[in-house]
Formats: structure tokens, sequence, C-alpha cells
């Protein structure tokens, strides 16, 4: 059975990212806590009160958007998933689940990706598409 979910809580919060005034400077290969809310069906959610999951920035198109792919510390294994270090934890990160994203639901950045694993990212992403 599936959880129910608060939407309403966050289109509140949404609202409010909307109105956010700047973008943040940032980088590819960085991994930053996003605000991804909650989503329909499959699709990853974000946790805690500001909705948010860690996200690799995989591609920067501009100072306002970017491509991203959601991450997780769950084990997962697949065609779909990478797994990696990062800030001596295990993490996966979900090729699925890439999508792009505005600046303004960036929340903290939390470091940058080794060049050599974001390498093995890119080519997996790559050879997915």
């Amino acid at each position: 059975m599936e959880k129910e979910k608060d939407f309403d809580v966050w289109n509140d919060k949404k609202k409010s990212l909307h109105k956010t005034p700047e973008a943040l400077y940032f980088h590819e290969r960085e991994i930053w806590w996003v605000s991804l809310g909650v989503n329909i069906g499959f699709e990853e959610d974000g946790k805690n009160e500001y909705f948010t999951r860690p996200v690799l920035i995989l591609k920067k198109f501009s100072k306002n958007v970017f491509v991203g792919i959601p991450l997780s510390t769950t084990k997962k294994e697949g065609r779909y998933y990478f797994k990696f270090c990062f800030l001596e934890n295990e993490s996966t990160a979900l090729l699925s689940q890439i999508r792009l994203f505005d600046t303004r639901r960036l929340k903290d950045k939390m470091g940058k990706l080794e060049g050599v694993v974001f390498q093995k990212i890119r080519k997996e992403v790559k050879e997915l598409l």
C-alpha cells in the first residue's frame, strides 16, 4: 500500500521557492540538497520540511537551469543505478530520474564529486540515452 502524500504542503513550499529572487552560484560536479518536492507515483520525492534530496549537477545550461541526477543512500542494483562513494558514504545515482531543475530549488551545497567518478557517471548517462 502506497503512503499518502501531502501535495498541499509541498505546493505552499513551491510557491515560496518560485518567489526566490536570486539564483545561487553553482558548478557541474557539485552535489546539492535540492527541493524536489512531492511527486507523482515512482518519481523521486524530497524529504524533510524543505522536501530536499541530494542531487548531482550533471550539466549547467545557464545561471538559472541545470540537468541533475537525484541521489539516494538506499542500495539499488541494475542498469539505471550507479553506485559511488561521496563524503565517506555509499551513494547511488538514480540515472532514470535525471531531469531539468531551476536553480531556485537549490538549498545547500554538500560538496564536489571527484572528476573520475563524475566522468564515469556521464558515460553511463550517455549510454542510457
